[in-house]
């Protein structure tokens, strides 16, 4: 059997529900749909989610709580609950469609054999398994597929926009330091603001966070009420959010959790995003210590993307100038007569690089190189790169502490910032629910 703990680290974190579940369980739910007609029960702009696709999530849920032991919420809360967040999702990926985002065979081939690997089997091995439970292998390839369209949308949208200026670093390094600092084991529920809430939506949301709080506070189980609830990510696995130090939690939530004790819930903290509820599990002192980093030497040759240069063009022009090079071309002359970005007068060279220096996709393409390679054509929000690492080293310079802090801070505001995108997606799409029709 296939284990969620193992799956997790190589699925996106907020939907990392593909575990092989247990076969009676599945025998008795493919029993179920075989007699259930499939119904049409929400309607997303100009597409629809059908029961079907509900109860395939909800049955994917339960056995994942099931695993960490929470209980179950009730049905028709539950089922409400998982309904929005396909929404979500549905929104999401519908959005990246529009603009554009796309992830090729070739890259869902590649994390599908990093899930198989993460499960100890080979690629063939992992597909029989999942069939032998009556798992798709096409809709378990498109469900992967579609989580990292999500993660990619988030890191085109939301993290490569994040800026944090140096008086910002100035400010965190003079009041929060870089050492000394607890660290946190949080759990958390959100209850989404509607952009424009009208003061009665308002009044709704406070109070139901406020009954929330009130039965927490009374000993009932935080999981269950985070599945049920919670609009967060991470609500439908519980909520849980691990051990954070104070520097890399949202400045609402730092102001708050020092305040709890171990097994304390927060009152309910009002962001742009909703209400949040917070529970700290517990704590311990540390340090974050700045330890040495790899620093990478890359240069790259960028081709843009245009009316007159599709997608596919200037992956093959990369291409080509990837086979010249490995003719012996040199790339810093190829740089300087086909990129498009300001370092081919350079040759093409970005210097030393920190981790967060790159968008997301150049970093990864980067990080999977050896010195002197160069990789194949890889897309980002700027166009299509050829990257080639010429040297690595460590760092422990003053400035990795500066860069330590800047990493901190973007990732305090990343998670505040994709709260409140993924409340404006949420907003703008037409909902037509027909949940309560079908029953």
């Amino acid at each position: 059997m296939i284990r969620h703990s193992v799956c997790a680290g190589f699925l996106i974190a907020a939907a990392a529900l593909w575990c092989l579940p247990e076969g009676q369980a599945l025998a008795q739910g493919r029993a179920a749909q075989a007699i259930e007609a499939d119904r049409i029960i929400a309607v997303v702009n100009d597409e629809v989610i059908t029961l079907h696709e509900l109860s395939a999530k909800v049955a994917s849920v339960e056995r994942q709580l099931r695993q960490q032991g929470t209980q179950m919420p009730p049905r028709d809360v539950f089922e409400k609950h998982i309904l929005e967040r396909l929404i979500v999702d549905r929104t999401q990926v519908q959005f990246a469609k529009e603009t554009g985002l796309r992830i090729d065979d070739a890259q869902l081939d590649q994390t599908l054999v990093r899930i198989a690997e993460g499960n100890r089997m080979g690629l063939a091995q992992f597909r029989a398994s999942l069939e032998q439970d009556g798992i798709s292998w096409a809709k378990f390839r498109e469900d992967i597929r579609e989580e990292i369209v999500i993660s990619r949308l988030r890191e085109r949208e939301v993290d490569s926009k994040i800026v944090v200026s140096e008086g910002e670093i100035d400010n965190f390094l003079e009041t929060a330091g870089m050492a000394g600092s607890e660290e946190f084991n949080l759990a958390h529920i959100l209850l989404r603001v509607p952009e424009q809430a009208k003061p009665e939506q308002l009044a709704r949301l406070q109070a139901r966070a406020e009954e929330i709080i009130s039965q927490l506070r009374r000993g009932a189980d935080f999981a269950q009420l985070a599945a049920s609830y919670s609009d967060a990510p991470d609500g439908l696995s519980g909520g849980g959010m691990g051990w954070r130090p104070l520097e890399r939690l949202p400045a609402l939530f730092a102001e708050a959790v020092p305040k709890l004790k171990p097994g304390e819930v927060s009152e309910a903290l009002r962001s742009p995003a909703g209400y949040h509820i917070l529970k700290l599990l517990d704590r311990r002192g540390g340090a974050i210590k700045v330890q040495p980093v790899e620093q990478t030497r890359a240069r790259h040759i960028l081709i843009k993307t245009s009316e007159l240069v599709s997608e596919a063009e200037a992956r093959r022009r990369l291409l080509a100038l990837k086979e010249r090079i490995t003719h012996g071309a040199e790339f810093a002359e190829l740089a300087r007569l086909h990129s498009n970005d300001l370092s081919a007068a350079k040759g093409g060279d970005l210097g030393w690089l920190n981790p967060g220096d790159t968008v997301p996709e150049f970093e990864r393409a980067m990080n999977s190189l050896k010195p002197g390679e160069v990789g194949e054509p890889v897309q980002s929000p700027f166009g299509w790169h050829l990257i080639q690492v010429t040297e690595r080293r460590m760092d422990v310079s003053q400035e990795r502490v500066r860069q330590s802090a800047r990493l901190a801070l973007r990732e305090r505001k990343a998670d505040e910032a994709y709260q409140d995108w993924l409340r404006q997606m949420r907003d703008r799409a037409y909902v037509e629910y027909r949940l309560e029709d079908n029953r």
